[in-house]
């Protein structure tokens, strides 16, 4: 007796069958296997704590498919980097304003920029440029307003002579 083997069955016995179904395991796998690359990439890049990254790329990998989809839910908002430049930028802000509210470091009085003394307490804040009388910084070699060479407040290492060092000789006292 003869068995009748249906159509279907025969053909998914066949081995063209055999290498699509295979093909389309090993797709699927590299899906899988991509979405929790991606998700430990996107950790890396959203969380500072190796622990954290590490939970993350698990939930990424297990339930399959699912588990990005969960972790977009939890994830930082924003990358690390993106939050340090955000505070890089805060904090020139903060120093570009402090630069506008200048004060007297003797008495916190509000000076101007172009002040050379604080006009309550009269301490000296810069130097006139002694060609055309502009505030210059302390650390200003040449006036940027008339190119005239600013000599050097305090006198430079090079101006210093050495000073012979005093020599003082211990003398026994004799008997």
């Amino acid at each position: 007796m003869t068995v009748a083997v249906p159509p279907l069955a025969q053909s998914l016995d066949s081995p063209d069958w055999t290498l699509l179904r295979n093909l389309g395991i090993g797709l699927v796998v590299v899906l899988w296997l991509a979405t929790a690359y991606w998700t430990f990439k996107d950790a890396r890049r959203r969380i500072e704590d190796p622990w954290l990254i590490a939970l993350a790329t698990l939930i990424g990998l297990f339930p399959p498919f699912l588990g990005p989809i969960i972790y977009m839910f939890f994830r930082p908002p924003e990358y690390l980097q993106d939050a340090r430049e955000r505070e890089l930028e805060i904090k020139a802000m903060e120093e570009r304003l402090a630069q506008l509210d200048q004060r007297c470091p003797v008495c916190r009085a509000r000076v101007e920029p172009s002040y050379l003394v604080c006009p309550v307490c009269t301490t000296r804040l810069k130097q006139a440029c002694p060609s055309c009388a502009q505030p210059l910084e302390s650390l200003w070699q040449v006036c940027p307003y008339c190119a005239t060479e600013i000599p050097p407040s305090l006198p430079a290492l090079e101006d210093l002579a050495p000073r012979p060092r005093r020599t003082t000789r211990r003398t026994k006292a004799s008997d």
